[in-house]
């Protein structure tokens, strides 16, 4: 029944995700707001389709939370060397994008930059997925039984015997009279 439900949500994500990508097609990307309106639009694309495994039951029950260290180790990182190539390739020449390209071209990574920039719409996606994946499950609740309070008797808890072993002696041997040697 989960892999229906997931099956379910895998299918309207996408639906979403590609909706969200039309959309960023209409929209003109020639100034820097259009620029930055399309590229987060591909974004949230991205993060729609990891969270649609999330809600899906990807992580089999519990509440989304927040997952510190993917955050970190994981998106962090992502976040730096995607945002420096959707900087990079702006339409307009403002103070953010001649930095990065020049920076870009002072620690020897300007070819990598160039090339990258005609894949800004895949960046952007792989971004909101991979902010998408940050996300994860509790796991499922467990309803603890509450403590007593201080006036309140704690329920008897019978005592659990011990397990016992059965030790059995070892068998007696009586002398066979037929196997008892003779003196010489």
């Amino acid at each position: 029944m989960i892999g229906t439900v997931r099956g379910l949500f895998t299918l309207a994500g996408a639906g979403i995700a590609g909706l969200l990508i039309w959309l960023s097609t209409q929209i003109g990307e020639g100034t820097t707001g259009g620029y930055w309106a399309v590229y987060g639009i591909l974004a949230g694309a991205g993060l729609t389709m990891a969270l649609s495994q999330l809600f899906g039951g990807w992580t089999k029950g519990g509440r989304p939370r927040l997952s510190l260290g993917v955050l970190l180790i994981g998106f962090l990182p992502v976040l730096v060397a995607g945002g420096w190539v959707l900087l990079a390739g702006q339409p307009d020449a403002n103070w953010f994008q001649r930095h990065i390209v020049s920076w870009s071209g002072h620690a020897g990574i300007g070819g990598l930059v160039g090339d990258l920039r005609e894949t800004l719409a895949v960046i952007a996606f792989g971004i909101g997925l991979v902010f998408g994946l940050t996300f994860d499950t509790t796991g499922p609740t467990v309803v603890a039984e509450p403590e007593p309070t201080a006036g309140e008797e704690a329920p008897p808890v019978e005592p659990v015997p011990a397990p016992t072993a059965i030790v059995h002696p070892p068998p007696v041997r009586e002398p066979d009279p037929r196997r008892e040697r003779q003196p010489v």
